[in-house]
């Protein structure tokens, strides 16, 4: 009578892929292979790591309070924009090098733009002449008032 149940193996019989299990554990654990994928890993951790900065939205019986951080920013790098009722805050970077080498006749000029913004949408139009916007030490601050409902009875 025969037994449909598989067989033990004994520990002298080889597994039938374990050397090429092997040989795939040690392709993917050495480098560069190993160092590419930390690598893919690292940016779907961080995907976008410099393209947006941390904003806060507050909302108080009066007004809507949107903080941003922005260390390092100048002021006439920001720029704030109302569309209905959204709001966003872009950050504009412009730089420009030169390099003069006379003695060499080597002339090099490079410009880069970083751009960096932020949407905020609320609940209702936003009165674009009555926001109020402050920057100091790296800390937006825009106070936008809010609209006061008019409240329907029913009959």
């Amino acid at each position: 009578m025969s037994s449909n149940l598989p067989e033990k193996r004994s520990k002298r019989e080889k597994e039938p892929f374990g050397d090429l299990m092997k040989s795939m554990n040690a392709f993917f654990n050495e480098k560069p292979v190993k160092g590419f994928l930390e690598t893919i890993d690292e940016f779907f951790k961080n995907p976008f790591p410099n393209l947006g900065f941390p904003v806060e939205v507050v909302e108080s019986n009066s007004e809507y309070i949107i903080t941003a951080e922005l260390p390092g920013v100048k002021k006439e790098q920001i720029h704030i924009d109302t569309i209905g009722n959204h709001l966003t805050i872009t950050i504009k970077n412009m730089e420009e090098v030169s390099e003069e080498d006379d003695i060499n006749q080597v002339y090099r000029r490079s410009h880069s733009i970083q751009r960096s913004s932020r949407t905020i949408s609320l609940p209702t139009p936003i009165p674009e002449k009555k926001v109020k916007a402050t920057y100091r030490d790296g800390l937006l601050q825009i106070k936008i008032p809010r609209n006061g409902g008019k409240s329907i009875s029913i009959e």
